[in-house]
């Protein structure tokens, strides 16, 4: 399991370029607010925009994810915890007014990249709004 990378994997990678050549900025790697030893891959942190790509085994993917045959009621229990885990940030970062976007490793950067380029201008287009009220 030591091949399975944690951060800056190839799909983060991908869409951080594709995210940067269409004039975005954001911070990567960046704590979760009030919860120790979390990360959000990509933060758009001035709207509160959190891009999360979950690698299929660690993150137990509907199509891709495998059961490894040896030790597997601990990994079973491993990957399990991990998925409750996703579901805690999420909420947790819901709650304090974040907009979450997670995918998963095989998606197309570039089918990522338009989800997050319409989010982020929707939150600071709502952010300008709210302002002006």
């Amino acid at each position: 399991m030591s091949r399975q990378g944690s951060k800056d994997t190839a799909a983060e990678l991908a869409v951080r370029r594709l995210l940067h050549a269409v004039g975005l900025r954001y911070r990567v790697e960046y704590p979760v607010p009030d919860m120790a030893r979390r990360r959000i891959d990509i933060a758009f942190t001035s709207v509160k925009v959190a891009v999360l790509i979950d690698g299929c085994f660690w993150h137990g993917c509907p199509v891709h994810a495998t059961q490894p045959k040896s030790n597997a009621e601990w990994w079973r229990q491993k990957l399990d915890r991990n998925m409750a885990r996703d579901a805690e940030t999420t909420a947790h970062l819901t709650a304090a007014g974040w907009e979450v976007l997670r995918f998963w490793e095989h998606e197309p950067p570039a089918d990522v990249v338009v989800r997050v380029v319409a989010t982020v201008e929707r939150r600071r287009a709502e952010s300008i709004r709210g302002r002006h009220r």
